[in-house]
């Protein structure tokens, strides 16, 4: 795929992507970002001779992009679909359920190690930071969350963040960037949140948790924390007791 100033999502993050997915991550970013408006048709040809690829990449991409929603596949190419407030907001309710499940699962699991990996992320988060690089800062934010979904080993759990992430990535991508020029003071809220969450894991105190996430998601969750943590306790319980 050609390199282009264009493009919105960071070239070094496609070094082992196949051509589809490097066709995907930037019309992803594309839509997600309105630069390419909902009801817009994508050619297929039009596609493949702006991204230098053939036919066949650029179809994996679309189908990619159809299961997210993001377009619907039509007989004369793909149309954009509006993407609305309700669905991000959706996606952010899946993401706080997805943490606050894994958490509980870390109460009871041994959490040295991840703590150590959630540390070493933390410090290259800061330093980008320093450098006000904003797509490293969002690469490393991600990777933060993905480790500790990864470390409870719930293949479920994980299926479903993998179906969510692509999404996520692009958002978190596009707010950064955003807060780096005009937010940049919000950063120290945000890395005090982090520090924050590293500390309810290594203690594995519910009431940090519950914090944690009011401070990382009360932006995006409308003061939603609460409900969707007592939401996810009521299912976990209702879990334990099926096992027992």
């Amino acid at each position: 795929m050609k390199e282009s100033n264009d493009f919105l999502y960071p070239s070094q993050w496609l070094a082992k992507a196949s051509a589809g997915e490097r066709v995907a991550c930037e019309l992803r970013m594309r839509i997600i970002s309105g630069t390419v408006e909902s009801g817009s048709i994508l050619s297929e040809n039009q596609l493949a001779s702006e991204f230098s690829v053939s036919r066949s990449p650029v179809r994996d991409a679309l189908k990619a992009l159809a299961s997210e929603n993001l377009i619907r596949l039509e007989r004369m190419g793909a149309r954009v679909l509006d993407i609305t407030e309700k669905e991000i907001q959706e996606m952010y309710d899946v993401r706080l359920l997805i943490e606050s499940f894994v958490f509980e699962r870390l109460v009871h699991m041994e959490t040295e190690e991840l703590v150590k990996d959630l540390s070493k992320i933390f410090e290259m988060m800061k330093i980008a930071i320093q450098y006000k690089d904003a797509d490293e800062f969002s690469k490393q934010d991600l990777e933060f969350h993905d480790t500790i979904i990864r470390s409870i080993g719930h293949s479920h759990i994980q299926m479903i963040w993998n179906n969510l992430k692509p999404t996520l990535e692009s958002l978190v991508l596009l707010s950064m960037r955003y807060r780096f020029e005009e937010m940049y003071e919000d950063f120290e809220r945000i890395i005090e949140n982090h520090e924050l969450y590293i500390e309810a894991i290594q203690k594995k105190d519910r009431d940090l948790m519950v914090q944690s996430l009011h401070q990382n998601f009360d932006d995006v969750a409308k003061g939603r924390v609460e409900e969707l943590w007592m939401a996810q306790e009521t299912f976990t319980k209702g879990v334990e007791k099926e096992d027992d």
